[in-house]
């Protein structure tokens, strides 16, 4: 039986997974989940049965009802969903090993001091859905904040995201996107590369400048100011996996 202090007691260390889509997407991706409920169990299963029986052994196993008062006391903001999860962070050391691997076979994401919690969950969900090694933050944003990882929709394990300084960077030669660059739709995109975008108020460091070896721009009509980043970075990897040349 899951009680309020073995949940509070795990959350002050544990990542949570709000929702079953977050849940299930973790759980493909074998995150260690020690504890999940729902405030209504069966509900939750049926979910599965329809949207991922994949999951459903896993979730039989795991679930736990609590019932509805005892579930919106747990979580901060509940989901429609009903089902909320703590799974614990994979290892900085892991991160980095996969980030930093000198074989890699797919980019990794670098969001410059990006300022926007939804947007870097956003491109966490674009970075797993493309296969990419992973998404990296610098600046003051944590991308294991909790907006964050709602906004990944569980997927954060499903490739390797950590914080790093500038000068952290994996290697790689460094890809960075500023409407002065070079048109990305003449250059074809290394599988090792580094991608880097800048924030979505002040664009590129000059630190993250200074690292770049290819300054690369986005096709745009003229007058049109900018993307979203989440779209920026879903245009980027899409190019690199169509293999455009």
């Amino acid at each position: 039986m899951t009680t309020p202090a073995a949940w509070h007691s795990l959350a002050a260390t544990a990542v949570l997974l709000d929702g079953f889509h977050a849940l299930k997407h973790a759980l493909r991706f074998s995150a260690d989940v020690p504890l999940a409920v729902a405030a209504d169990r069966a509900a939750a299963l049926a979910l599965a049965d329809d949207l991922a029986p994949d999951v459903r052994p896993a979730l039989e196993t795991l679930l736990t009802e609590v019932g509805e008062e005892a579930y919106r006391a747990l979580v901060p903001r509940p989901h429609p969903t009903g089902v909320a999860a703590l799974a614990v962070r994979p290892s900085r050391a892991a991160n980095l090993d996969a980030l930093t691997a000198t074989a890699r076979t797919a980019p990794v994401v670098v969001l410059d001091n990006p300022r926007n919690l939804g947007n870097a969950g956003a491109v966490i969900r674009l970075a797993a859905g493309f296969g990419a090694t992973g998404v990296v933050t610098t600046g003051t944003l944590d991308p294991w904040h909790p907006t964050v990882v709602r906004g990944g929709a569980g997927l954060h394990f499903a490739t390797a995201v950590e914080h790093l300084d500038v000068e952290e960077l994996p290697p790689g030669p460094v890809f960075a996107f500023d409407a002065e660059g070079d048109d990305i739709r003449g250059v074809k995109l290394p599988d090792d590369a580094v991608l880097a975008f800048g924030s979505e108020r002040s664009g590129l460091s000059e630190a993250l400048r200074a690292r770049t070896d290819h300054l690369l721009a986005l096709p745009m009509r003229p007058q049109v100011s900018s993307y979203n980043l989440a779209t920026s970075v879903a245009m980027t990897l899409y190019h690199w996996s169509a293999g455009a040349s």
